[in-house]
Order: structure tokens, then sequence, then C-alpha cells
């Protein structure tokens, strides 16, 4: 008798067991903010795709314990009211974590929100020096996958200065980018004893920047270094050509930007900046990243490659991060110490990612993993044929 009712009721267990086993997992949602529209969806399109790509990839692998990624995605439109907006909607979307921003004004008028709800920010694009030194390391909750202007900043003045460019013109805009990009070139010239012979600041929107050019050829400077990350730069390019003043231009990564290639045409051509990726099958890893992404946006062209890039690896970095927790518990200080402590090594497309991340570290990038772009014939290349060999092998942190 007690064996005829066992029968039925593990039958039932078995049912039961089967049809929660059939039911759907529960998706882990990540936020996703950045410029999907507006004057810098540019880069924030590749942003978004190349999260889109990675998580497309991580779910086809079983994505977190079974439970596929879903990316909670809202558009910033590169306004900071926007995207605090965004931040704050995010935090009642049951996220784990976000990646976002693209523009740092835009950036640091969010930061509060994830650190006061105690929810990780990745930043895979804004490159703004204090958006990770606003909090002190140990306890912020913001990290980030691009390479600060602290670093960019000196590794492009190192190159100026080995070429012997040493009267260097800054063109900064007003935003909190400019500013602190400015403040970066700054204090890089004058760690070998330079300073600048001539500054320039600018609102955004900017015409015509000829009385400033004019100005900083009077001073004699040959070299321009531009702060910016719209069509001012090309408004620098094309004032320059229209003096028939033939210094080169240099900057950070918005001279990799279509704002500047398409828009200064001709007058863009000699550019340097820095990057963490060209767009060059340079490597497996970076074959596969740009096929992969050629069939699934049909696109033979990334606009902004290394936003792209970036964004991909970032979610990579965030999946890694959270397989190392086994019991489920993706609490924010959960995910933080994972991010700290990731023991696994990802083979990214930017780089080769061994503990990104510390307590006291939260950039993800150093400075021995950038390399010179120079803008030739209408595309961003390798400014020196080393950096090309160098890159066929994926940088480690230093």
């Amino acid at each position: 008798m007690n064996r005829r009712r066992w029968l039925p009721c593990g039958a039932l267990l078995l049912a039961c067991v089967g049809a929660a086993l059939a039911q759907p997992a529960k998706p882990l949602r990540i936020g996703l903010v950045g410029p999907f529209t507006g004057p810098s969806a540019d880069f924030g399109i590749p942003m978004l795709n190349g999260a889109k790509l990675a998580v497309e990839e991580i779910n086809a692998a079983g994505g977190y314990l079974g439970r596929p990624l879903e990316l909670v995605i809202k558009d910033d439109t590169a306004n900071p009211d926007a995207g605090l907006q965004a931040s704050q909607e995010l935090l009642k979307e049951d996220v784990v974590a976000t990646v976002g921003f693209c523009n740092t004004g835009v950036a640091m008028k969010s930061l509060e929100v994830y650190q006061t709800a105690k929810l990780p920010l990745i930043v895979p694009c804004a490159t703004g020096t204090p958006i990770t030194t606003k909090y002190p390391a140990p306890e912020s909750y913001i990290f980030r996958t691009s390479a600060r202007d602290a670093i960019q900043a000196p590794f492009v003045v190192d190159d100026i200065v080995s070429r012997g460019w040493t009267k260097v013109a800054i063109f900064a805009d007003k935003t909190p980018y400019g500013e602190g990009g400015m403040n970066d070139v700054v204090k890089a010239l004058a760690a070998k004893n330079l300073q600048p012979v001539h500054i320039a600041r600018f609102d955004l929107g900017v015409k015509d920047l000829q009385a400033e050019l004019k100005a900083a050829q009077a001073a004699g400077a040959n070299v321009v270094f531009s702060y910016t990350v719209g069509p001012e730069n090309a408004v620098i390019a094309k004032g320059r050509q229209a003096l028939k003043w033939s210094v080169p231009q240099v900057g950070a990564w918005p001279l990799s930007f279509p704002f500047f290639i398409e828009g200064a045409k001709d007058a863009a051509e000699g550019a340097l900046m820095a990057q963490t990726f060209i767009a060059e099958p340079s490597n497996e890893r970076r074959i596969s990243f740009l096929s992969a992404y050629a069939r699934k946006f049909n696109t033979k062209k990334i606009t902004v490659p290394m936003a792209a890039a970036q964004a991909y690896d970032t979610v990579y970095l965030l999946t890694y991060a959270i397989l190392s927790i086994r019991d489920g518990n993706l609490t924010g200080p959960s995910v933080k110490n994972a991010l700290e402590n990731m023991p696994r090594v990802y083979y990214g497309v930017t780089a080769t990612h061994e503990r990104p991340f510390s307590k006291d570290d939260k950039d993800a990038i150093t400075s021995n993993m950038l390399v010179m772009g120079l803008v030739k014939n209408g595309a961003v290349s390798f400014a020196y044929p080393e950096d090309r060999t160098r890159n066929l092998f994926v940088q480690r942190k230093r």
C-alpha cells in the first residue's frame, strides 16, 4: 500500500521538477546607458552594438549558469540630465550592474546614483580622468575599461616631444571633458619641463576658431593638441588649412571619430591620436570580433571601432566576474568584489585582462596597451610599423 502511494507521489515530484526545468530561466539583467541618438551617436551606436554582440555570444554559450543575459537599454542622448534620469530608472530595473557612458560630463552627473545604490558601473567609453577618482578606490563602485585621459595625454605628449614638437598649443572645449583633458596635457608637459605656448578654450558648436588659431601661430606653436569630442576638431583642422598653417594636429581618441575624419576630409590627414584598438585583423581575436560584428550588423566599417571593442570586452569582463559568484548572490557589493578579484584571465579584443581591477585600482587600461593611430587616406591606421607588429600580441596590464 505504501508502495502504491509512493509511486504517484514520485511521479508527481518528477513532473513538478520537469515542469520547473521546462520554464524559461529568469534573465540576468544588465543596464546599458549611452548616446544612442543625438550628437554622440557616432560612438554610442558602436558601443551598443559591441555590447549586443557580446551578449549574443555569451547566451549562445549558456549565459550565467543557464540564465540568459538581457540588456536594459537607456538612451542618454549625450545629455547629463537624460543620463541622470536613465540611471535612476535603471535602479528600478533589477540590474546586477550597468555598462555605460560615452561622455564624461554625462557620466559625472550620474556617478552618485551608482555609488549611493552600491550598484557597479563599468564605463567603456568615457575617458575623463575624474570619473574613477571621484571616490576613494576601495569604496568605489565605478570601474572603467577605456583609457583615461591621465594616460592618453602623457602617451601623446611623449610621442610629440620625441618628434621635436615641443611648442604646444592646446585647444580644449569648455565641457568637463575638455577641461580635464587640458589639465592632463598641461601636467604631462610640465613633467617634461614644458608648458603650452597658447591655450584656447571654446564652446561646443563653435564654427570659427580662426582668431585663436592665428594667436597660436603667432605664439610659435609647432603642434596643435585638441581636446574636444565633436565636430569642433574638424573646425580646428579646416581652420589650420585655411590659414595654410601646416602644423600637425594631435589628440586623444576623438580624432578617430567620423566627426573629425569625415568632417575635416583632407585637412584631417596626418593627425595622430591615442588608440586601444585599430580595426585591422592583426590577430585571431580581432579577426573573430571584426568578422562577427560585420555579420551581425551587416556593415564593413565600424564608425568608432574602439567604442565597439571596449563595450564588447566590458560585457565579457562583467560576465567572467559574475561567473565566479556560484551561489547566485548577485548583490552590488558581491559583484563589486567579484570584479576586484577576477580569478580567470579574459583574452579580449583590446587587451588580455588578468586581474583588470582591484580594490585599489578601478581602471583596466594601462599605457602599455595604447598605440598611436594615424589618419591616412581617410582611415585610422598604425602610426608606426612596430606598433602593428607589437599589436599581434594583445597586451596585459602593467
